[in-house]
């Protein structure tokens, strides 16, 4: 059978396709309006509601209608009196994430269907009882004491949540006026906050936690003395050249009397040695006989949490001017962290900001009274195997 072969001559092919486009475009015009058409109705609502308890929030699932209208789904709900909030959620999803309660009372939400036209639904009403917020989960734990030259208020949080932990100290006269002494932001499983710097007076001190709904625990209260404690001059500070030391500075100007200059921040006032595999060390006359209490170290800001920042230290005492490790005493290890405790190289503003007024670290109480100190690089953020910071300070008692 001779088979029939048909052909569209070029003009018409061109019309036929201008034609087939114009229809599709009308297709997707008609589709794309009656989405945004003020005069549709308001979309179906969600079904089959069903709610998960949280710390201080909740999760509610649901079954998404079959609208073409639905733009998204929404909840308000009151979180303190006087104060809303709203979660959203697309038509991609089935869950509303409800955040920022301060208490485990039962609060009711509002579910409502939202179209592209911003016309709601009626709503659906139910109640939610979120467990045991941060804030007071976190308050159970906290625990005020003495450190040297402050208080330190310590604590544990499951849930990992961003807090605030203020630290108070009644006035003076006793009147009970509370002046603040510092917050420290975290999201750490646990941790430890001082305020430094105070008389040895025995005062009352308080501490609370605060999160980011401005929900506030009570306030925990102790009366401490805090422990004396003396700055440690730097001027009688002298570098040791030990042979197994990493001392040379892989610049002139960026030798190791940086480190007790005074000047902390400067990025071109810094101890940089050249680059060896980790561990590296180097070792200090401090001048005199020292019982360490604390320290302070700064880092190079240019940089923050990140290259050759020092993650991970150990600090060794000794009265033997000596290059073997067996003459040298431990006296405390240490890690850098970020308050936020996010992983590298994220860190937030708050990280930021406490890296520029230096991380403390408390020695552990006990310690002999040492004249030679060794500093041991363990760990930096990149490993590479080079460090740099910019300044340390000590404090504790002189030995005469």
């Amino acid at each position: 059978m001779k088979k029939q072969q048909f052909f569209i001559s070029p003009p018409f092919c061109g019309l036929l396709s201008m034609l087939m486009l114009a229809a599709l475009w009308q297709g997707c015009k008609r589709e794309t309006d009656a989405y945004i058409d003020p005069k549709a109705p308001a979309p179906a609502q969600v079904s089959g509601l069903k709610i998960t308890s949280t710390p201080g929030g909740a999760f509610i699932t649901y079954k998404i209608p079959e609208d073409p209208n639905l733009f998204y789904v929404k909840a308000e709900y009151e979180i303190q009196p006087g104060v809303f909030r709203e979660a959203k959620s697309s038509y991609y999803t089935d869950t509303l994430a409800l955040v920022g309660f301060g208490d485990t009372l039962s609060h009711e939400v509002k579910i409502y269907s939202v179209g592209r036209n911003n016309k709601e639904s009626e709503p659906i009403s139910l109640n939610v009882k979120p467990l045991t917020p941060p804030v007071r989960s976190i308050f159970e734990t906290l625990a005020l004491g003495s450190t040297f030259g402050g208080v330190f208020v310590s604590f544990k949080d499951s849930t990992q949540a961003n807090i605030g932990i203020t630290l108070m100290v009644e006035d003076s006269l006793g009147m009970g006026t509370w002046e603040p002494l510092g917050t420290y932001y975290t999201a750490e499983l646990e941790g430890v906050f001082a305020a430094r710097g105070l008389d040895t007076v025995e005062r009352k001190f308080g501490a609370y936690i605060q999160d980011h709904w401005l929900n506030r625990s009570d306030t925990l209260i102790a009366r401490l003395t805090p422990r004396f404690e003396e700055l440690i001059p730097k001027d009688k500070f002298k570098a040791l050249k030990l042979e197994s030391d990493n001392w040379q500075p892989v610049a002139a100007k960026y030798n190791m009397e940086n480190l007790w200059d005074g000047i902390e921040l400067e990025s071109e006032n810094q101890f940089a040695p050249p680059t060896k595999p980790l561990p590296e060390w180097f070792s200090i006359d401090l001048g005199h006989e020292v019982i360490f209490s604390r320290m302070k170290l700064f880092q190079r800001i240019q940089y923050p949490y990140n290259g050759a920042w020092v993650k991970k230290f150990a600090i060794y005492g000794s009265n033997t001017l000596s290059d073997d490790w067996a003459d040298w005493e431990l006296l405390a290890t240490f890690d850098y962290k970020t308050p936020s405790g996010l992983p590298w190289p994220q860190y937030t503003a708050d990280d930021l900001a406490y890296a520029r007024t230096g991380q403390d670290f408390a020695f552990p109480d006990g310690l002999p009274a040492v004249r030679y100190m060794r500093f041991k690089v363990l760990e930096t953020y990149n490993m590479t195997g080079q460090f740099y910071f910019g300044e340390f300070t000590f404090w504790g008692k002189m030995v005469p």
